[in-house]
């Protein structure tokens, strides 16, 4: 499915409608994430239904609506979920938002997601901050970016070195220092799903140098770099891979779910240290 700019100003159009506040920020919360959004101050809620064109998430973990307001005194749009892959939805319709952020304003997008720990120094309730990542979904010919371009929202070739903003994982990790939170840095693989890895896919995916493994955020992360939005993004490891065949254990949404409800606490003090510097 394919977007003209006519469709996002719509979207855009009913969100100004609803709230005056002029959003800087963008925040797109993962999987057990989504309660960050309800510490919000001046909140208004939008729940996906009304905006057109904008993908519904069918997720359990994933409330499904969208909150302006306030975090640490920085205007932002939060995502409470988000679409993914493999509910059937294309690479433009779960980047829809992203585009629609930036006909509101936003100029900064903060990403987070669920992911399994590759690394094996990972322990679940970590954080890792992403400085690059593996799109898998992406090289088998899934891009958000394929098809006509629209240079009003960027160029047709875009460059990947620079895709995680340096000053922004500078600023996170001082934060989480003084914080005291252990907040690694690495690379995120992403694979299409919804089923977890297998062990020899656990093994390889080590093997090619990555860290983390999940299911989303690459393609946000394209259109946002597109659209020359700077970009941070956060895995909240909920589950350490499996990589033998000789074990009772199995990867499950549920762990993810109560992993993330430890994780929010660590994710709000960075985010919100992160904000202040932007405000």
């Amino acid at each position: 499915m394919t977007y003209s700019r006519a469709d996002y100003e719509q979207a855009a159009a009913v969100i100004r409608q609803r709230s005056d506040l002029k959003p800087a920020v963008g925040l797109v919360l993962g999987s057990g994430l989504g309660t960050l959004a309800d510490t919000l101050d001046d909140r208004t809620v939008i729940a996906y239904d009304d905006i057109p064109g904008w993908p519904r998430s069918t997720v359990h973990g994933h409330s499904g609506q969208l909150v302006v307001g306030k975090l640490e005194g920085c205007p932002v749009v939060a995502q409470q979920g988000r679409a993914h892959f493999y509910e059937g939805y294309t690479a433009q319709q779960i980047t829809f938002p992203i585009r629609v952020m930036k006909l509101l304003g936003v100029e900064t997008v903060i990403l987070t997601n669920a992911a399994g720990g590759l690394n094996t120094d990972y322990q679940v309730g970590d954080l890792m901050l992403l400085n690059d990542h593996i799109n898998f979904v992406g090289m088998a010919g899934n891009n958000p970016l394929i098809g006509p371009n629209d240079e009003s929202f960027g160029p047709r070739f875009l460059g990947m070195a620079q895709t995680y903003d340096r000053e922004l994982r500078q600023k996170a990790l001082s934060v989480a220092a003084d914080a005291g939170i252990t907040l690694h840095e690495g690379t995120y693989i992403c694979l299409a799903g919804p089923n977890f890895e297998t062990p020899a896919e656990i093994r390889m995916l080590r093997t090619i140098g990555g860290d983390a493994v999940g299911m989303s955020t690459v393609h946000e992360v394209l259109v946002a770099r597109h659209a020359g939005m700077r970009v941070m993004a956060y895995s909240g490891i909920t589950n350490v891979a499996i990589d033998s065949v000789d074990t009772e254990l199995e990867a499950s949404h549920e762990e993810v779910l109560d992993a993330g409800k430890v994780l929010v606490p660590r994710l709000s003090t960075i985010l919100r240290g992160v904000l202040r510097s932007l405000v």
